[in-house]
C-alpha cells in the first residue's frame, strides 16, 4: 500500500475512533416527550405489534436496518484476520450504504466460524433487522450459511461478495460484448478463482444465457472426477462448466478464450496467455489490490477492453455500484428475498446507465461518483420484487 494513504488511513480512524454512531431522530426535552418515546407511551406500538407483527416496519427503525454480518475469515485480499480485524472494513460497509442509499446499517462481527452457529445467531437476531448483508465469510462455509438462511429467514439474506460481484461484472459485460460484436452463445469464458465470486459469477452468467465455461483454481483446470482439491462446490461448477472434461492449468484453459475473469490472484496472466486468447479479448482482472494482469501491460499486449478492481484505472468493478441499491430497493418494498429476478435487474440497471458514446470510448462500467446509480438501482430492484412477488408493500415510488 502506498506509504503515504496507510498513514492518512490509520490517521483518519484513530481520530474518529470508527466511522459510524448512533443519532437519535429526536431530543428528548420533557417529561410529556418521554412518556411517549418510552413508559408508559411506549406500550402503544409494542402492542400493536404484538397483534400485527407487519407493524413493526411501520414503528420500528426495522425497516431501514441492515446488519452486516462477518466472521472475519476473509476480509478484503487480507484472509482470516479475525472479527476484531474486520471491524473497520464492516464500518465501513455501513457507512456507504447510509452515504449512498440513506440506509442504517449495524456491523455484526461474530467470533466463530462454526456454520452452525453463525446461522443459528442470525436467525435469532433477524427480527431487529430488515435484512442481513453477508460480508467477507471463507469458501465454501459462505454458501451454506447463505443458503441456509434464506431459507429460515423472511428477510433477505445477501451475500454481497458473491452477488454483488457477479452483478456487475455481469453489467460490464453486457456492454463489452455490445463493443466486440460477439454472440453469448459461442464466447468462450474462463474463470480463474472458484471461492465466493468465482462460483457467483458462474451462476448469473449461465443464468444470462452464456453457454461455454472453463473454471480454474489455483491446482488447474476444475473438471468432474479430478481427484483432488474438490469440495461441494467446485463439484458444483464442474458440472456447469467444462463440457469436455479437460485438465490442465490456466496457460490450457485460456487458449482460444474469448473473455478472462480473474477472481483469483495477483500476475497470473502472462503475455503468452493473453497471445493466444482470441481476437477482441475481453478481461476482468479483479484480484485486489493487484490484478491478474496490469492495466499497462494489458494494453501493451493487445487488450483493449479490461476492467480491474481499481479506482485509479478505467471501468472499475466495484460493489458500491450494486448493494447500495438492491438493499434500498429490497427494503422499500419489504421483500422477504433477492431473488435472481432482482438480480438481473440489477444488472440491467447498472449496464443501462452507460451511453452509447461512452461505450464507444470503451467505457463499459458507469462511476458510482458521476452518476446517482442507486436509486436507479432500487426502481430495478423494486420492479422486479413486485413482479416476482417476493415484495409484502407496493409503493408508490415507481
Amino acid at each position: 500500500m502506498n506509504t503515504n494513504l496507510r498513514v492518512e488511513s490509520l490517521e483518519l480512524h484513530e481520530a474518529l475512533q470508527g466511522k459510524l454512531t448512533i443519532q437519535a431522530k429526536m431530543d428528548v426535552k420533557s417529561s410529556k416527550e418521554l412518556s411517549l418515546v418510552y413508559s408508559p407511551g411506549v406500550a402503544e406500538p409494542c402492542l400493536e405489534i404484538k397483534n400485527d407483527p407487519n407493524k413493526v416496519y411501520d414503528y420500528t427503525m426495522k425497516g431501514n436496518l441492515v446488519g452486516i454480518v462477518t466472521d472475519g475469515t476473509a476480509v478484503l485480499g487480507l484472509g482470516d484476520i479475525g472479527p476484531k480485524a474486520a471491524m473497520p472494513v464492516m464500518e465501513g460497509k455501513a457507512l456507504l450504504l447510509k452515504q449512498f442509499a440513506g440506509i442504517d446499517a449495524m456491523p455484526i462481527c461474530l467470533d466463530t466460524k462454526d456454520v452452525d452457529e453463525i446461522v443459528s445467531i442470525v436467525k435469532n437476531i433477524a427480527p431487529t433487522f430488515g435484512a442481513i448483508n453477508l460480508e467477507d465469510i471463507s469458501a465454501p462455509r459462505c454458501f451454506e450459511i447463505e443458503d441456509r438462511l434464506r431459507k429460515e429467514c423472511d428477510i433477505p439474506v445477501f451475500h454481497d461478495d458473491q452477488h454483488g460481484t457477479a452483478i456487475v461484472v455481469a453489467a460490464g459485460l453486457k456492454n463489452a460484448m455490445r463493443i466486440v460484436r460477439k454472440s453469448r452463445r459461442d464466447v468462450k469464458i474462463v474463470i480463474n478463482g472458484a471461492g465466493a465470486a468465482g462460483v457467483a459469477i458462474l451462476k448469473l452468467l449461465l443464468t444470462i444465457g452464456y453457454k461455454n465455461f472453463i473454471v480454474c483454481d489455483s491446482k488447474g483446470i476444475i473438471y468432474e472426477g479430478r481427484p483432488y482439491g474438490m469440495n461441494a462446490e467446485k463439484e458444483l461448477m464442474a458440472q456447469m462448466s467444462n463440457i469436455d472434461a479437460v485438465g490442465g492449468s490456466l496457460e490450457d484453459a485460456i487458449i482460444d478464450a474469448d473473455i478472462f475473469i480473474g477472481v483469483s490472484a495477483a500476475d497470473v496472466l502472462t503475455e503468452k496467455m493473453v497471445k493466444s486468447m482470441m481476437t477482441n479479448p475481453i478481461i476482468f482482472a479483479l484480484a485486489n489490490p493487484n490484478p491478474e494482469i496490469s492495466f499497462e501491460n494489458a494494453q501493451k499486449w493487445g487488450v483493449n477492453l479490461i476492467a480491474t478492481g481499481r479506482s485509479d484505472y478505467p471501468n472499475q468493478v466495484n460493489n458500491m455500484l450494486a448493494f447500495p441499491g438492491i438493499f434500498k430497493g429490497a427494503l422499500e418494498v419489504r421483500a422477504t428475498d433477492i431473488n435472481d429476478e432482482m438480480k438481473m435487474a440489477a444488472v440491467h440497471a447498472i449496464a443501462d446507465l452507460v451511453t452509447d458514446q461512452q461505450i464507444h470510448d470503451g467505457v463499459i462500467i458507469p462511476n458510482i461518483f458521476e452518476i446517482d446509480i442507486t436509486d436507479h438501482v432500487a426502481v430495478a430492484v423494486m420492479r422486479a420484487a413486485i413482479h416476482s412477488e417476493v415484495a409484502q408493500k407496493i409503493i408508490t415510488l415507481i
